[in-house]
Parts: structure tokens; sequence; C-alpha cells
């Protein structure tokens, strides 16, 4: 998501850099393109145009055309700006859940058909879980076939209960579920409600009774980002009518062009809480504005690389880790172990693009393809317990078995082993330099 946005707002701004000084047509010029920029990425028009305006008067309250780095400054100025765009000024960065302070805290999830209300219930009950807070979740879609039967199926995977009656009325299983929450003295309710193919008066009337009867602290709308523009239009739709509190957008790790995260805040004033990331049931991440915007920007994200891989190593792993490296007793069965921790956060080229100044320092069509890793895995594997022990031992023979058991080429099992002995060389140096040899 966002990789054209990012690469049309990137050589904008590498234009403006190598210029001592910039004219005022030049900053037009180069604000058109950034209004073309978001049009094409699927921004609403007005807020694409509100948001040029903004760091056009800004640009020229900072005095950009005096400034002796103007490019840098005109692209803090959009930074900021993009931040305000997609959310509201918070002290934590991220605009978090609200609870109520009675218990069973109720949180509505809204939304149109097909948009993954089911599943994001599950996954934000689970997030709850893991925060410690237990959550009933309530089927209150009566409509879709299989939606009671999934939302049971995400219970029993995340070890939650589930209310359902059935095929009945909506507001009276809502109702009887909060009944059943207080009960079970759980901390929150999660209700999953029915959606349409689009909005439609039967909906929203059945959806402000249940907003009635449950006296929600959170209505969170599920959007689909793939859905583009349209995805702002219904965001509009149920706040006129519902007054959401907040948006979950889905599948942001597709091919989306990211204009709906780029909307809805302008359009509703409601702040997006989180983000779906994939299909795994933990694949459900905060949202923060200034992280994407500096992701956009092409910055890099290392906040979320950190949280990404806080929890992956303990500290006495990691000590381990350290000490096999400087004592040059790191093998291939730990490399191996490593590249397996590595992939279960993601796709390694997103990683990638978290790194401060790595996007733009990788040329533009670099990627790691996936098979190349289950390649090195599958290399790996075949060997003996011996030969990743000690990669000295494989002769030419023994490469010749290794390829064949993986699947692969001679070259491909030389690569590898060339460039372990590079990694492990290196490390070598590098233990040398630490202990001031």
């Amino acid at each position: 998501m966002f990789d054209q946005l990012q690469e049309r707002l990137g050589a904008i701004f590498d234009r403006l850099s190598g210029r001592g000084r910039i004219s005022d047509g030049e900053v037009d010029e180069a604000l058109r393109e950034v209004r073309v920029a978001l049009l094409e990425a699927d921004v609403s028009l007005a807020a694409a145009k509100a948001f040029v305006a903004r760091v056009k008067e800004r640009a020229v309250g900072a005095n950009v055309l005096e400034s002796l780095t103007p490019a840098q400054t005109i692209l803090t100025i959009v930074h900021d700006e993009l931040v305000a765009l997609l959310g509201p000024p918070t002290g934590s960065g991220q605009a978090r859940l609200q609870f109520s302070d009675a218990p069973p805290s109720v949180i509505m999830l809204v939304g149109l058909q097909g948009s993954g209300k089911t599943t994001q219930a599950g996954k934000l009950a689970l997030r709850l879980k893991e925060q410690g807070r237990r959550s009933l979740l309530i089927a209150a879609d009566v409509y879709r076939p299989a939606a009671i039967d999934q939302l049971q199926t995400l219970g029993k995977q995340i070890g939650l209960p589930v209310y359902e009656q059935g095929a009945g009325d909506p507001v009276r299983i809502v109702r009887d579920g909060l009944a059943e929450a207080r009960r079970l003295g759980l901390s929150t309710a999660i209700v999953d409600t029915a959606g349409r193919l689009q909005i439609d008066e039967p909906l929203m009337d059945e959806l402000e009774k249940i907003k009635g009867v449950a006296q929600p602290r959170e209505i969170l709308l599920v959007a689909d980002a793939m859905t583009g523009q349209e995805a702002t239009n219904v965001a509009k739709g149920f706040h006129d009518r519902l007054g959401i509190t907040g948006v979950i957008l889905t599948k942001l790790d597709g091919d989306t062009r990211g204009g709906a995260a780029l909307s809805i805040h302008s359009v509703t004033g409601a702040p997006i809480k989180f983000i779906g990331v994939g299909e795994k049931l933990s694949a459900l991440e905060p949202f923060y504005p200034e992280r994407l915007a500096s992701r956009i920007l092409g910055m890099g994200d290392a906040l979320t690389l950190i949280e990404k891989t806080r929890g992956l190593y303990s500290d006495e792993q990691a000590k381990k880790l350290e000490e096999k490296l400087l004592k040059q007793t790191f093998t291939l069965d730990d490399f191996l172990e490593q590249m397996r921790q590595v992939r279960k956060l993601g796709s390694f080229n997103d990683l990638l693009k978290m790194v401060p100044g790595l996007s733009k320092a990788l040329p533009k069509d670099f990627e790691i393809p996936e098979r190349e890793l289950s390649k090195i895995e599958a290399i790996i594997c075949s060997m003996t317990r011996g030969e990743r022990r000690n990669p000295d031992l494989l002769n030419g023979s023994r490469r010749k078995r290794i390829a064949r058991g993986s699947g692969t080429q001679v070259s491909d099992v030389n690569r590898l082993v060339k460039q372990f002995d590079q990694a492990r060389q290196m490390t070598k140096h590098l233990s040398r330099v630490r202990r001031g040899r």
C-alpha cells in the first residue's frame, strides 16, 4: 500500500532537494504535483485541495523561499499535514479505545457486508484478551449465512465465549447478550452487527435500535481499504446516522492506493484506531498517523519495526546469540532459526521499508522474493547436522547431494555457503575490533 504515492512524492522532493533556493513558482508547481499524487492515490478531491492549501499557507509563513534547505522545510510541513490528515494528534500518537466505568464496556462493530466485521471482532477480542480484558462476542448478524458459525469458531480459537440465539431478533439478542456478559463478569462485550451490500434504511434503523439498547462506548466502522474512495463515502454514511467513534481499516496489506486511510478522518472526524494487515487473528495493529506519514514520505518506521521485533527474543536469547556471533560459533542451524523467526513478522520486504533511509537507498525495483527465502531454508534442511555445524565439510559431492535433496542448483548451494562464510568473516572482524585487537 502507498508504494505509488511514496514514489511520486519522493520524486517531487528529490527534484527540490538539489536546489539551494527555489522560487515561488517552483513551490506552486511542486504542490500541484502533490495534489495530483494524492488524487491518484484515491484521496478525495476536497481532502486533497484542503491539504495542499494548508501546506502552502504554512510554507509561506515558514519563509521557505529564504530557507537554506527549502526542500527539507517543505518536506517537514508536508509530513506534519499528512499526520493531521490521517488522524487527530494525541499524546501517544494513537487514538486509543475508550472504556466505560461500569462493565461491560460495549464495542459495536458496523460496516458493509464483506468488509470483515466478524473477523475483526475476533481479532479485537484477542487483542483485548492479551491486555487483560476478557470479552463476550455477541452474534447479532442473523442474516449472513454462516456468520454465527464463523464467530463461534473464532471464539473457540481465542478461548472466549460467544452469545447467540440463532436467527432471532438482533435487538433482543444484543440486550440478552449484555445481560449474559454481566452475569459472567466480563469487562467487554463486542457486538458483531449485520451488513448490507450498500447502506440502506432498514440496516440503519436496525443499527440505531441496537445502539439505543447497547449504549456502546465505541462504535467502530470496519472499512475495506480495497474499495478506495467508496470507503470514504461509506464512512460518512455510517457516521451521519450513528456517530462512529473510530475506524478499523482492513486489507491494508493488499494492493490498494491508500486513499481511504488519507480521507476518512477528514470526512468524518473519526480517527482510524486499528488497521488489519493480514489474515491471522494477530494481524491487527494500532494505527499511528505519525508512523504512516513517515513511511509514505520514505522516512521509514523504526518504532513499528522495534515493536514487531520486541518479544521475538528474550534478553537471554539475545545474549546467547551475541556470544555465538562474537565467538565464531554461529552455525547454519542458528542462521535458519533466525530466518524463521524474522519471517514470522511478515514480509521481509515490508520490514526493510521500515528501516529509516533504507527505502530510498535501495533500488526502486529491489525485492527479495519469498521463494528465495524458501530456497535457502530447503538447502539448509537438506544438510546433515554435521554439515550445518561445520560448512567446511561441504565438498563437491556433498553439495551435489544437497542440491538434489532441496530441488535447487549446485550454484545456489555455493552462493549460500559463500554468503554465510562472508558473514562469519565480518563478525570475526567486528569481534576483533570490539576487543581492541
